[in-house]
């Protein structure tokens, strides 16, 4: 499984992505932005091309042949997703900390970039992975109708949970109010976030195995 993650990091994935979060996470050095749309770039841009190129590159049959099996391919795919979803998770934090350097007292509307919002974030990334990671193993080749199912669902928790944010004074309070300043309560947040993310994104690894064993590749 590591040759075959290897093989996308170095042969499957344009570098770029690889040097692309550090220039569009940048874009939480914006004072009271938006920022849930800063972890959205990644599945707009970053998903679609990687697996784009993959479809062009005809990895599926190149993989296939190589005498490896197909629960490997499903793991070592799954786990090139995670690394680049954490490339750009934990590069947006950092950016994320710096903001909060920055602007010490400004005011914020949208969530702000504490742990607890990126506990949040992690939530939104987890709803992708299981959309789209089960719904593309069906068949390991189109793309195109996970990619959309799953943005939208990511798109829609982040705009319900950024409405309940403004709307409601108690969520605000505990994100940009006096609980931002409680450690042990942001901490909580990002620590559930991940747990989250690793619950969701192991389902849709079991589910994409189901799927692809039942895969005939012509």
């Amino acid at each position: 499984m590591y040759n075959l993650v290897m093989k996308d990091l170095k042969l499957g994935i344009n570098p770029w992505f690889l040097v692309f979060p550090f220039v569009i996470n940048a874009l939480m050095l914006v004072p009271g932005w938006i920022y849930f749309i800063v972890p959205l770039y990644f599945c707009w841009i970053t998903i679609p091309n990687m697996f784009g190129g993959f479809r062009t590159q005809n990895d599926l049959m190149f993989t296939t042949m190589m005498p490896v099996s197909k629960k490997d391919i499903v793991k070592a795919r799954v786990t090139v997703i995670v690394i680049m979803e954490l490339l750009y998770l934990v590069i947006a934090m950092i950016y994320g900390m710096i903001t909060l350097r920055l602007y010490p007292h400004l005011t914020y509307y949208f969530y702000a970039p504490h742990m607890g919002f990126w506990g949040l974030c992690f939530v939104m990334i987890a709803i992708f992975n299981i959309v789209f990671i089960s719904m593309y193993y069906k068949t390991a080749y189109k793309y195109g109708g996970a990619t959309a199912t799953s943005i939208t669902a990511a798109m829609l928790f982040a705009g319900v949970a950024q409405w309940v944010g403004i709307q409601s004074p108690q969520v605000y309070d505990i994100f940009n109010g006096s609980g931002a300043d409680s450690t042990v309560l942001q901490l909580s947040i990002l620590i559930a976030g991940i747990v989250v993310f690793i619950a969701f994104t192991m389902i849709a690894y079991r589910i994409a195995v189901k799927r692809f064993l039942k895969v005939e590749i012509l």
